[in-house]
């Protein structure tokens, strides 16, 4: 897979009209008005003619802060939860250096890591009797004196599990022990109500990834940020890859976006179990196919597929024949991608409802018609 190959693939989706998009976690219910509105005000304030402060608007920074509930934090903003990763793989990270993390997960903290030349351990949990999570026995079996981080992306994705409360107690633990940084990729977290954050447990080594895409659905827009203690902030901030700060224009729409959450939120959550419930009932009723975990606590599903004679590959290009983009799961994972597909749920009802109807006849022209188009 070449850059060029992989964008022109985007590409052609992106400007393919009446696309539903359920491949990416993206969401796509109508956004609040007070947000279109805090960005349209902007423009006409013409804003973008400055720079936004270096480390963010300091009332979007401490509303940030303050969703944790872990006193003595600070946040850095930066385009999208991807670049804070990056950047904290590359500050931390060095060669002979270990990074842990999770089979599945999300790809690209470990590409980070190996792009400076660190080992990457990766802990496999798409297993039942682990609850398809993390755990603190598991962790511990890797640990020594080479490992600099743990990634945890928690919410998982693409499992959609949690850490429970003891677990994730341990595991803050274990990364205190052995003087590691925890990265706790939280991207997920507003769609799991019970969820743990790591800095609770280790607010000095912990630093919480955030993001606007999936909850607020700004994706496209590309805002996230650091959350840790100051020391780790500081470090970030000396050679920040947005030192002329993140996009002004997302910064005033999300602080806007997190002053109606409390009142506009519970919507997209009802919305998105709606379509998780319903996309479940829809494969419970198809022989082979199967949901392994269920409810899920992000924004999307995963749908075993290779009990019913089908690769996902093969049923990701079958519905997009039908103008529906899933994703497979060799994304996420390599050893376990051959078993499932991921469908996004933070979309219009209408659209998981059509993707519920075409999903029978999907699978049949699956079966005949294995993929031979490269996905990414």
């Amino acid at each position: 897979m070449s850059a060029e190959e992989r964008n022109r693939y985007f590409d052609r989706l992106t400007n393919r009209p009446g696309l539903r998009w359920m491949g990416q976690n993206t969401n796509h219910i109508a956004l609040p008005p007070a947000v279109t509105e805090a960005m349209s005000a902007s423009i006409a304030s013409e804003d973008i003619r400055m720079y936004a402060p270096p480390l963010g608007i300091e009332a979007l920074r401490a509303a940030i802060v303050a969703e944790f509930g872990v006193p003595n934090l600070a946040a850095l903003l930066t385009d999208g939860g991807v670049e804070g990763l990056y950047h904290l793989c590359h500050t931390f990270l060095r060669a002979g250096d270990r990074l842990i993390t999770t089979d599945p997960g999300w790809k690209w903290p470990p590409l980070f890591a190996q792009a400076v030349g660190a080992e990457v351990v990766e802990i496999p949990i798409y297993d039942a009797s682990c609850g398809y999570r993390l755990t603190a026995q598991a962790l511990e079996a890797v640990m020594d004196e080479h490992v600099r981080a743990i990634y945890l992306v928690d919410p998982n994705n693409p499992l959609g599990t949690c850490v429970g409360d003891d677990d994730m107690q341990r595991i803050a633990g274990i990364a205190r022990e052995y003087g590691a940084i925890l990265i706790h990729d939280c991207t997920y977290k507003h769609f799991a109500p019970d969820h743990v954050p790591a800095a609770r447990y280790y607010p000095e080594g912990t630093a919480t990834i955030y993001s606007f895409s999936k909850w607020l659905g700004l994706a496209g827009m590309r805002l996230g940020a650091v959350v840790a203690a100051p020391a780790i902030i500081e470090r970030l901030a000396s050679a920040a890859p947005n030192s002329l700060g993140s996009n002004i224009v997302t910064q005033r729409g999300a602080l806007a976006g997190l002053r109606v959450a409390e009142s506009w939120f519970p919507h997209v959550q009802a919305v998105q179990r709606r379509n998780q419930a319903a996309i479940k009932a829809t494969a419970d009723a198809i022989p082979g196919l199967h949901v392994p975990v269920f409810p899920s606590q992000g924004n999307f599903i995963v749908v075993e597929c290779c009990a019913a004679g089908v690769r996902p590959e093969a049923l990701v290009a079958a519905l997009q024949r039908h103008g529906i983009v899933i994703r497979q799961g060799s994304y996420h994972t390599p050893r376990f991608g051959d078993r499932f597909v991921k469908i996004s749920t933070t979309v219009p009802e209408s659209w998981a409802d059509e993707l519920c109807e075409r999903l029978p006849d999907a699978i049949v022209e699956a079966r005949a018609d294995p993929a031979r188009d490269a996905l990414y």
